[in-house]
């Protein structure tokens, strides 16, 4: 505990008045060091804020004892879910001590724990803003910023052509009179800003994002508009007439379009602009000045898609086997991704995953030609109110090429008015990703030229929803034409729609009654499919095992032996009978794992999972099932542990473990927080001998050219903005690394061959370094503008898995340097890495 022993200050007056609240405060300092040394938190807490309220000349003479007492008070609040008496400590706390980093870093932590990530990041900014040098808020600050600012903001500004489109477009709407303009969901502003260069009289700007909305104050400020853009934090759902804007406006820009267009509520907004904040549009050979009427830009889209095959969307979407080291996974349990649902599933709220298709792992083959899915004017109320209760469409596209379907990639063009046109095709060189919707549950996934693909398109929940997607081969769609053309009048009738619908229901399968569905995060499905992953935990507990109790290796349980086992009287319940004590396997690894039952397979093994979800409990307890467990061999760690944040701990109390299996990479490629806490913790859990899993792990990296990383992180000067200085205000939220990085298809040009950077040993900790120095030799002449990393994770000295493999569920992530370097070949650079808790920082020494 810090020193506390501070002595009250007398002021200039001696009066009695003084006297007394100096003895007040003298009492109240020793009461609190007393409740300190009692570590009754609470009391000391309040006797700290008596102090400060009525000597706040002793702020600096108290400040670290009261950081202290405050954090500790903090947790104990915490624990009690006492939210809204932690919120109101750590706001008293502010007022006395605004500019202090540790009370802020703290109080981000908790907010982010509470799942209020944009405030959270907001207070770790503030952190690093008064501190640059303190590493945990710099941490803290580093993974929260993708949702303070996030990524594709950098992207987006840094895409020229996309500027100069919306720039020239929204520059002839208002020379041709709409001289009034809404734009909702500004961002950065940069809409606005050429609304008000092109000459508009009055510009307002709405913006929901805290963060966004104080970064446009300052960008609109910095470029000498903000007297003709008035800036608003609230959604354009909220405006009012006249509360908020003077009177209807006669333009709205926006660029509140996602990948699938419709996900960022573009419908929902317009449809209340047109009611509410708009001038009516112009009707057709209507005349008259255009600021008396009101339109939008963009003023339309056109959705299109494809059918595709893509081996890297089918291993993160669909789990591609029946077997997975000897473990049968049974019909009745399915996996699904998240990016699907059946038309009646109300819970997926976004209908498809986005990934850059120019750059996905493996690429991909178009197994139809382009069609197009949906158009929308967004001049039109009625077309819009109607979108969302519109019935499904249904389309059927031919097959042009064999092979797998395994998704429906879908983009867009951006009509912003009768000239300009943005599209986010696949084939274009463009900051968008495209949307692509998963195939799931068909009974054959081949297709062939001659076959269809089948789909419904609608707009549900202002989302745009692709779904009963099927494959209809020749033959069937012979049979039913044949048998539906019996009846000569039925499709002279104009009965279609029932064609399609029966030949959609050839192939589209619903859940079985029994199935029990387990949705997965597309990583999760990934680690599933990965079998160098299983094989490997597989063998190194296998020799763990044989190296704790040689003799229970001739008991290795065979899953699929029952019969046998029944009938010899030799089978697993009875080993167990015989042998006095299990061994014990904790799996605390994140998310979905099959691990303990894999480590049930291997003889005498009691083995725990620490899933939290119910549907994966139930899934993994079928799996055992499947796999004839016996009743009970496989159990659920948080069933038996009273505060989930102690997840480690003895199985027993007399007992140890023999193996724990920790996670120690984040899918994005960083290093799990606290890991090497956990690390500690688990060693001191382990029985003679026993294991963590992996052992220890290295980190390797190499230095590369590329110029795409660059235009991810950073918006790059004026000229991409068209002169307009937004950089160095959103720069301010760059982070040094990217994450989910995919560095088999990363546009990039390797400059030095790759290098062990760190070795993180969770066996053997004396082995580790807090801080090293690396050569690097340089192999390329060219720019070093950042540094991939990846990680070999060895389970022992011979196991070992490659984070950067083809199978691998990890992504990569690269440290992006602040200003390129420039070297030749043969030279020699010096990395200089330090490890702070679970931070990696990596610096070129010059």
């Amino acid at each position: 505990m810090p020193n506390s022993r501070s002595r009250p200050r007398r002021g200039p007056g001696n009066g009695s008045g003084a006297a007394g609240r100096d003895e007040l405060v003298a009492r109240s300092l020793q009461s609190a060091e007393h409740c300190l040394g009692a570590q009754d938190f609470g009391t000391a807490y309040a006797h700290y804020l008596l102090v400060l309220s009525l000597a706040p000349e002793l702020k600096d003479d108290v400040k670290e004892t009261f950081q202290y007492t405050l954090l500790k008070w903090a947790e104990e609040l915490d624990a009690l879910s006492r939210t809204q008496d932690l919120l109101g400590c750590y706001e008293q706390a502010l007022e006395l001590f605004p500019d202090d980093e540790v009370i802020c870093n703290s109080m981000g932590e908790h907010l982010f724990r509470m799942g209020f990530r944009d405030e959270a990041a907001g207070y770790f900014h503030k952190a690093v803003k008064l501190n640059p040098d303190f590493s945990d808020a710099k941490e803290n600050f580093y993974r929260v910023a993708n949702w303070l600012v996030e990524r594709w903001h950098f992207i987006m500004l840094n895409d020229t052509k996309r500027n100069m489109i919306y720039n020239a477009a929204i520059q002839k709407a208002v020379c041709s009179g709409f001289k009034s303009v809404l734009d909702i969901g500004a961002g950065t502003g940069i809409l606005s800003m050429f609304a008000k260069k092109a000459g508009a009289q009055s510009v307002y700007a709405c913006e929901l994002s805290k963060t966004m909305y104080e970064l446009a104050c300052d960008v609109v400020a910095a470029n000498k508009m903000e007297a003709g853009i008035k800036l608003l934090h609230m959604k354009s759902l909220d405006l009012e007439i006249p509360k908020h804007i003077p009177e209807r406006v006669s333009l709205v820009v926006t660029e509140t379009v996602d990948a699938g267009l419709f996900g960022e509520g573009i419908v929902e907004s317009l449809i209340h602009a047109w009611e509410h904040l708009l001038l009516q549009p112009k009707t057709k050979g209507e005349n008259g000045n255009c600021d008396k009427y009101g339109k939008v830009i963009p003023a339309s889209a056109v959705i299109y898609g494809m059918a595709v095959e893509c081996a890297e969307i089918r291993r993160h979407h669909r789990v591609g086997l029946k077997d997975i080291v000897g473990i049968h996974l049974p019909k009745n349990v399915k996996f699904q991704s998240p990016a699907y649902s059946y038309i009646d599933n109300e819970e997926t709220v976004e209908p498809y995953t986005t990934e850059k298709m120019s750059r996905v792992p493996g690429g991909y083959l178009a197994l139809t030609e382009c069609f197009e899915i949906m158009k929308v004017d967004f001049n039109n109320l009625q077309e819009l109110k109607s979108l969302a209760t519109k019935k499904p469409d249904s389309i059927t596209i031919p097959v042009v090429k064999e092979g797998t379907l395994d998704a429906v990639v879908v983009w867009f063009v951006l009509q912003l008015d009768d000239v300009h046109s943005l599209s986010t095709s696949p084939s274009e060189e463009t900051c968008w990703e495209q949307a692509v919707y998963p195939v799931q549950d068909l009974p054959d996934y081949w297709m062939k030229p001659g076959d269809h693909v089948t789909m419904e398109v609608s707009c549900q929940d202002c989302y745009l929803r692709i779904q009963s997607i099927s494959v209809l081969s020749l033959e069937q769609e012979m049979e039913v034409t044949k048998s539906f053309t019996k009846d000569t009048d039925l499709l002279s009738s104009g009965k279609e729609a029932e064609l399609c619908s029966a030949l959609a229901n050839l192939q589209t399968s619903k859940p079985d009654a029994g199935e029990q569905i387990c949705v997965l995060e597309s990583t999760e499905i990934a680690l599933l499919n990965n079998i160098p992953y299983h094989e490997g935990f597989k063998m190194a507990m296998k020799k763990v095992f044989s190296s704790l109790t040689p003799e229970k290796l001739c008991q290795v349980m065979d899953p699929h032996c029952e019969d046998n086992e029944m009938s010899s009287g030799t089978g697993r319940q009875n080993t167990v009978q015989s042998t006095s004590e299990p061994l014990y396997v904790l799996d605390v690894s994140e998310g979905f794992s099959i691990l303990p039952i894999i480590a049930g397979t291997l003889g005498q093994v009691k083995p725990y999972s620490s899933v939290e979800k119910d549907q994966h409990r139930i899934a993994l307890d079928l799996i055992s099932e499947a796999n004839h467990f016996p009743k009970g061999t496989l159990e659920f760690w948080l069933r038996h542990v009273e505060d989930e944040s102690a997840v480690l701990q003895r199985p027993k109390s007399d007992k140890l473990w023999s193996i724990i299996i920790l996670d120690v990479i984040e899918p994005s490629g960083l290093i799990q927080q606290e890991i090497m806490e956990k690390a500690a913790i688990s060693r001191c859990l382990l029985q003679s001998g026993g294991k963590i899993f992996p052992q220890y792990v290295l980190m390797f990296g190499l230095l590369v050219e590329s110029q795409t990383l660059v235009e991810e992180n950073a918006v790059q000067g004026l000229e991409r903005t068209l002169g307009l200085n937004i950089a160095p205000f959103i720069n301010q939220f760059q982070v040094p690394i990217r994450v989910f990085l995919d560095l088999s298809s990363l546009p990039c040009i390797p400059l030095s061959k790759p290098v062990e950077l760190l070795r993180l040993d969770l066996m053997t900790p004396y082995l580790n370094t807090s801080n090293r120095e690396v050569k690097v030799h340089i192999c390329k002449s060219g720019q070093v503008t950042a540094i991939p990393f990846w990680y070999h994770m060895y389970l022992d000295e011979e196991i070992r898995l490659d984070t950067s493999s083809e199978a691998s569920h990890w992504k990569q992530a690269a440290v992006v340097l602040d200003t390129p370097i420039q070297v030749e070949m043969g030279e020699e650079l010096v990395l200089s890495v330090e490890h702070h808790k679970s931070n990696v920082s990596i610096t070129v020494k010059q």
